[in-house]
C-alpha cells in the first residue's frame, strides 16, 4: 500500500481547510438569497402574516418556498427578524404554524397572538383576515395589539368557522 505524503489527498475528496473559490461563491450566493428573503420578512407588519411561498415570490424566487424555510431556520436572533409572521399555506384562504417542534410552534403561536392574530379551533389562520401584501396598510390597531389582549370570540366569530344559513336570523 502506498503512503501519501503530507498535502496529498484522496481522489474525489474536497480539501480540508480554507474554502475553495467555488465554496466562497456558493456562500456569497446563499447570503444574497437569504438577504433578499430577510428584507421581505422585515416588511411584514405586526398582526399580519405571509406564507413561505409568498415570501419567496416577493423576494424574486417564485416556487422557492423551501429556500425560505431554510433561510428562516438559519436566521439568528441577532438579526431581529419577525420570523413568527411567516407561516405555511394550507389552502387558498388558510395558513398554519408550520414548525414541527412543539415548543417552537407554541412560541410562534404565542407571538402571533400577542400581535392580535386569532387562530381557529383547528389552528388555522385566516389569510383573508391576516394575510398581507406590500402596499396594504397595516390593520387598525396593529401597533397597539401587544398592549391590549384580543377579545375572546365566540365560535361563530372565529376565522374559519362558518355559520349555517339556517342558523342566521334575519
Amino acid at each position: 500500500m502506498r503512503s501519501r505524503s503530507k498535502g496529498q489527498r484522496r481522489p474525489g475528496r474536497r480539501p480540508v481547510g480554507p474554502r475553495s473559490g467555488a465554496q466562497r461563491d456558493d456562500a456569497r450566493h446563499i447570503g444574497r438569497l437569504y438577504g433578499s428573503i430577510y428584507r421581505v420578512v422585515r416588511q411584514i407588519p405586526r398582526g399580519r402574516v405571509l406564507t413561505y411561498g409568498q415570501v419567496a415570490e416577493l423576494a424574486g424566487m417564485p416556487g422557492a418556498a423551501r429556500v425560505v424555510g431554510a433561510a428562516m431556520r438559519a436566521s439568528v436572533p441577532e438579526l431581529g427578524l419577525p420570523w413568527q409572521r411567516v407561516v405555511g399555506k394550507r389552502s387558498p384562504d388558510t395558513a398554519r404554524v408550520n414548525i414541527h417542534d412543539p415548543v417552537g410552534a407554541a412560541a410562534q403561536r404565542a407571538l402571533l397572538e400577542d400581535e392580535g392574530v386569532c387562530f381557529a379551533e383547528n389552528g388555522a389562520i385566516s389569510l383573508r383576515q391576516y394575510g398581507w401584501l406590500p402596499g396594504e396598510r397595516p390593520p387598525r390597531g396593529a401597533k397597539s395589539a401587544a398592549k391590549t389582549s384580543p377579545r375572546k370570540k365566540t365560535r361563530a366569530q372565529k376565522p374559519g368557522n362558518r355559520v349555517r344559513a339556517s342558523a342566521k336570523k334575519g
